[in-house]
């Protein structure tokens, strides 16, 4: 995907900046069990929000590794036990 911007309006690494994503699982609930600490979401069902938001893209993207590491283990330890 590109975007393309004006250049007056290219992100800077310390511009602040928010994500939100929202993905269905069939055991929503454990996963999101494994987000308590990681961030800010909402589980609705089968559908888990992830909303985060930082003082920089750098920390921002940090959050996004720590959030998606946090959620593949969490789906591998759910497939390891069968419950997925």
């Amino acid at each position: 995907m590109s975007v393309n911007l004006p250049r007056n309006q290219l992100m800077k690494k310390n511009d602040s900046s928010h994500f939100e994503i929202t993905f269905t699982h069939s055991d929503a609930r454990a996963l999101a069990a494994s987000l308590v600490t990681e961030c800010n979401f909402i589980c609705n069902g089968n559908s888990i929000t992830v909303s985060e938001k930082a003082e920089s893209v750098v920390d921002l993207r940090a959050r996004w590794n720590s959030l998606m590491r946090g959620l593949i283990a969490s789906e591998h330890a759910l497939s390891a036990t069968g419950e997925d």
